[in-house]
């Protein structure tokens, strides 16, 4: 029980002190002017401002109750090197027991590792633990942690001293690897660097100066090259193939490291081209001329070299050669210097009429062969004794023209191989409406196609009258081949009968021929988003197998693909564990990479005070090593230094609940006035007498 006096005035306090100092001026004239009886009206005066005060006797009933200390555990994925767990959970032990020895209570949080790569997010949590827990009881806060917390700048206003409980070993060191610099993406067959920097953290042994650092792309062999320690040192690299490429950075393990989880480092570039070259020759100027040229100039990645033969050399009408174009046809400078440095060459309607003579066209086979890529747009002259078919590059067309070219109205249509095939695949969708209900799309009428007779093992994708190929595709050598038998492709860009995806026919067509990754027809492909792994396999035959996977740690699972739209087959996972994956079905083989290139709680391992000292200094706290023991929990009076060898404070808040109150007068009002009245009356007689 305790008791208090206190005052309730009457009246409001700033009117009783209106009138206290009013009195008080009185009773100092008086005493100025020497009346006999000014103490006495001193006296009745404050009796006065008593009685207006009011004072009272409040009596409360108290229950005492315990101080808290909030702990925060770290259990991230740092505190799982060495025996820094095992530290941890002793400590805890011992440190909850001490705590109950004093009479206090605790409160405990435990801290993963946060998402996205967050790190170590400990005050966030001790944050809120405080917002659940009584200001007033708090005596104190215990972090047990290795010290790497990366949110220091949200530590929470704790009214008590906070403390570090420091995991680790004294004599812990890390060799690490840092990757910096790495572009998203690159510019195929251009030169580029990286930045690495292996460095030794702790007490490393010394005599070391360099390691060596393995380098792979695309999980392939590695390639070994050593590196200086605690230098910066750029690595020029080159990327093999368009689309993601995965490198992977790697030092060998070292004896006594802490971990080999910073040994690592996993960056994916994509490559890009940085100019599409492309070389158009026209045979001669017909309507659907402008719809090639608009499609590759509207592209400002492409650079194009457009010729159109506007008359033939055979023709006599005595215009002199030097006056027939504004340059000179450069055959020799195109076909034979420069031919590798195009990714794709057109032939639109082109005829043999001895611009181009058989060396040229020979040295157009082999450039197919070397990697390079054709697309020969049909007219009606392929159908003839001056077809481009009756030239060296027969050895490389996917069809033959049977002399034949069929002039009536036909839909194009999608055959069962296009509706597999990237270039063709869901090319319904972009027509001027849905599907007609038998499957084919509404597009708009072709009239001329010449009739082909296609080579074994090539791709009928589209296809006219009577199942005729249309749009053949095929693999030469290293390249890549396309013929299309009509000429007519520019009626869809004009919306003849509502027209059709010309645009986006065209467009996949060009980018297969340039072999763009995402256009590939046999293909094994996987993507991330968080932790769920998407796997996508396209192929134009059958049902793929059961996709083999195999985790960083090197245990494997199958997983079977279902099949989404014809030719495509997807399955998804949620990967567990961060690094370099590996997936393999049938003859396709591809890599991926989940999770950061650098995990924020492998890039400091070493236990350290350091990220936040300013916190433990701002709330008289420090740290304590745990190697050297649990240190021992004192109490100390608010103000005073909470941290010495040894021990730790807390600061004991003595906090209470009020279970009951009473307050009551300690004299009655009126005693106080009759009081006052006496002594008025005692001091005029008093100054009666004297005046007598």
């Amino acid at each position: 029980m305790t008791q208090s006096v206190l005052f309730d005035p009457l009246i409001p306090l700033t009117l009783l002190a209106g009138i206290a100092l009013m009195m008080a001026a009185l009773c100092t004239l008086c005493a100025a002017r020497r009346l006999p009886g000014w103490w006495l009206r001193l006296l009745a005066a404050s009796a006065l401002v008593l009685a207006l005060a009011n004072p009272s006797l409040q009596t409360e009933d108290r229950s005492p109750l315990s101080d808290i200390v909030l702990i925060a555990v770290d259990e991230s994925a740092s505190q799982g090197l060495g025996d820094r767990r095992a530290q941890t959970e002793a400590a805890l032990e011992d440190t909850l027991d001490r705590i109950t020895e004093l009479g206090m209570d605790a409160r405990v949080v435990r801290v993963g590792d946060g998402e996205n790569n967050a790190g170590t997010r400990v005050m966030a949590a001790l944050g809120n633990l405080l917002a659940e827990t009584p200001r007033a009881r708090v005596a104190g806060a215990l972090i047990l942690s290795d010290g790497q917390i990366h949110d220091a700048e949200l530590a929470p206003d704790i009214p008590a001293p906070t403390h570090l409980l420091q995991t680790g070993r004294s004599t812990d060191w890390d060799r690490r690897l840092s990757v910096s610099n790495a572009p998203a993406f690159a510019i195929l067959d251009e030169e580029f660097t990286i930045t690495l920097r292996a460095d030794d953290l702790g007490a490393a042994p010394a005599g070391a100066i360099s390691t060596p650092v393995q380098i792979s792309i695309d999980g392939n062999a590695p390639r070994t090259f050593d590196i200086p320690l605690g230098r910066d040192l750029e690595v020029p690299l080159v990327l093999p193939h368009g689309g993601m490429n995965i490198l992977q950075f790697t030092l060998p393990e070292a004896e006594g490291e802490l971990t080999t989880r910073n040994n690592s480092a996993v960056v994916q570039i994509n490559g890009v081209r940085d100019r599409l070259r492309v070389l158009l020759v026209s045979g001669q100027p017909h309507p659907g001329q402008r719809t090639w040229r608009n499609l590759l100039k509207a592209d400002s990645a492409v650079d194009l070299v457009h010729f159109t033969i506007l008359r033939p050399p055979g023709k006599q009408d005595g215009v002199p050669v030097t006056e027939l174009s504004l340059i000179a046809f450069p055959t020799r400078e195109l076909f034979l210097e420069k031919i590798d440095e195009f990714d794709l060459i057109i032939f639109d309607r082109y005829r043999r009429r001895g611009i181009l003579s058989p060396l040229y066209l020979a040295n157009v086979a082999d450039y197919v062969e070397r990697g390079g890529a054709v697309l020969v747009a049909a007219g009606p002259d392929f159908a003839s004794a001056d077809s481009l078919y009756r030239s060296p590059l027969e050895d490389i067309m996917p069809a033959a023209p049977t002399a034949r070219v069929v002039e009536q109205g036909f839909a194009p249509a999608i055959t069962e191989m296009g509706s597999r095939h990237p270039v063709t695949q869901g090319l319904e969708a972009f027509g001027p409406g849905s599907a007609d209900t038998d499957g084919t799309a509404p597009w708009g009428r072709w009239f001329r196609m010449t009739e082909l007779r296609t080579e074994p093992d090539t791709q009928t994708v589209m296809e006219g009258p009577e199942n005729a190929p249309l749009l053949v595709l095929d693999r030469v050598g290293e390249g890549r081949v396309a013929l299309l038998a009509s000429d007519h492709v520019w009626l869809w860009d004009r919306g003849f009968e509502g027209g059709g995806p010309q645009l986006e026919l065209l467009r996949r067509l060009a980018h297969w021929m340039m072999k763009e990754p995402e256009l590939e027809e046999e293909a094994l492909t996987a993507s991330a988003v968080g932790q769920v792994v998407t796997i996508t396999r396209r192929t134009l035959s059958g049902t793929p197998e059961t996709v083999v996977i195999t985790r960083p740690d090197g245990t494997e699972f199958a997983l079977t693909l279902n099949e989404d739209t014809p030719g495509r087959f997807v399955a998804e996972f949620t990967g567990t564990q961060q690094g370099l994956y590996r997936l393999s079905e049938g003859d396709q083989e591809t890599v991926f990479a989940l999770g950061p290139a650098a995990p924020r709680e492998f890039v400091d391992t070493i236990a350290s005070a350091a990220p936040i000292a300013n916190v433990l200094a701002a709330r008289r706290g420090g740290a304590a090593l745990l190697e050297d023991g649990t240190p021992d929990l004192r109490t100390v009076r608010e103000g005073r230094t909470a941290t010495g060898r040894g021990w730790v404070g807390l600061t004991p808040r003595e906090a209470f609940q009020t279970n009951s109150l009473r307050i009551t007068s300690l004299v009655p009002p009126w005693l106080f006035l009759m009081l006052a009245a006496l002594l008025t009356v005692f001091a005029w007689l008093r100054e009666g007498r004297k005046s007598a």
